[in-house]
This record gives structure tokens, C-alpha cells and sequence, in this order.
């Protein structure tokens, strides 16, 4: 990352304590992004999905033959924080459950671990209507529709059969719960998808990026 910085135009820096002494610092403020018609079209990138231990510096070696370029695969996802915003490690994720949800392991009247208590159906994070139709071909498609806590109780399991005139549809009704554990699973799960820029338009970006943080 450190070649990243070298691209950053420089700027006067001073501290509102000592406003007679500057530096010449790196503008690290300075930010670059892909044109949103770039991003959505789908001709223009592969769909990738990020493995436990892939970072961006990797996945810019394996697919441009060159980490440096770590800074495409963020900025064509439109990923600012790396940390945040980049899928856990399976035992990194745990270990941030644990810590989150420690305070409400600890209030209970029998201390638990935070992973303990994220894991407990007893603590919910969603309810859920589940509405399944198919017919006689099999299923067409399953919708989640997320109540509150009353709706959820109020909520009958339901089946039902109606006639159309191409054939029966079945709709059945039920309902479900999400712990803690679950939501924070599927969270990171829902970062792994992400596109990577065709190699054919990969030097065309990098001159790009340079005119722009360059500002020329």
C-alpha cells in the first residue's frame, strides 16, 4: 500500500496549537472512484467471491498480476474501510462476536460468553414471515417478509391451495427467528460477493487514477 500513497498529491499541514510550524504532508484525503455506469456494467467485470484469507492485495496479484492494484478491487466495490466493510476470517468473526455481545453475556443472571449469548435462540435479532409457493413443478420462489416481536406471536401457520388456470399453486405460510450468531454470519457473508474490473480495462483505470489524484 505504501506505492498507493506515492501517487497523493502534498499538502501544507499545521496543528491549530502551532500555526507558524508546517509540514508538507501526503493528502490522504484525496479519494477516487469509478463512474457508476462503469460499475453496473456487466460486461466490464467478473464476479468474484472472497475466500478466508484473500485480502485486497492478493486478489490484485492472482487476477492483475499486481498487488499494488489493491486499491481497484476496493474502489470498484466502492469500499471505503477495508475493515469494515472487507468479509471476517471464520475465526476473526468469532472471536468479534464474542467481544460485541460480551456486556449482554455478562447481564444475564447466569453470565455467558458473548458468543454464548449470540447464539442463544432465547435472544433474537429478526422474526420472520415466511411465504413459500410452488406447484406442481416445484418450488417458485420463497419470500421473507421481517415482523416485530407482536406481529411474530399474532403470526398462524398456514397452507393453502388455489386454482389458476394453469395449474394449482400452493402457499405456505410459516415463521422464523434469527439469533444474534445468524445475523452477524449472514452479515459478513453478504460482503464476499464483489466485482473485479476486466483485465482489458485495467490500464486504462490506473492512468486514470493517477490524472485525477494527480490532479492533472
Amino acid at each position: 500500500m505504501a506505492k498507493y500513497f506515492n501517487y497523493f498529491p502534498k499538502t501544507v499541514y499545521s496543528t491549530a496549537n502551532n500555526l507558524t510550524q508546517t509540514d508538507i504532508v501526503t493528502n490522504i484525503t484525496s479519494r477516487f472512484g469509478f463512474e457508476q455506469s462503469l460499475r453496473e456494467n456487466t460486461s466490464a467485470y467478473y464476479k468474484y467471491s472472497i475466500q478466508d484469507g484473500d485480502t485486497p492485495e492478493i486478489i490484485a496479484s492472482k487476477f492483475y498480476g499486481d498487488p499494488e492494484k489493491h486499491w481497484m478491487v476496493l474502489a470498484y466495490n466502492n469500499i471505503i474501510d477495508p475493515q469494515w466493510d472487507w468479509p471476517m476470517e471464520y475465526n476473526t468473526l468469532i472471536k468479534f462476536i464474542d467481544n460485541k455481545y460480551s456486556a449482554n453475556g455478562s447481564a444475564n443472571a447466569t453470565t455467558q460468553s458473548g458468543l454464548a449469548w449470540a447464539m442463544s435462540d432465547n435472544n433474537v435479532q429478526s422474526y420472520y414471515k415466511v411465504v413459500t409457493k410452488s406447484s406442481s413443478v416445484g418450488v417458485d420462489f420463497v419470500e421473507k417478509i421481517q415482523l416485530d416481536a407482536t406481529s411474530y406471536n399474532d403470526l398462524q401457520p398456514s397452507e393453502n391451495t388455489y386454482n389458476l388456470t394453469n395449474g394449482q399453486v400452493r402457499e405456505t405460510i410459516t415463521k422464523e427467528k434469527k439469533n444474534y450468531f445468524d445475523y452477524e454470519m449472514e452479515l459478513n457473508e453478504t460482503k464476499r460477493e464483489i466485482n473485479l474490473l476486466k483485465k482489458e480495462f485495467v490500464s486504462g483505470a490506473d492512468r486514470e487514477f493517477r490524472r485525477v489524484i494527480n490532479g492533472r
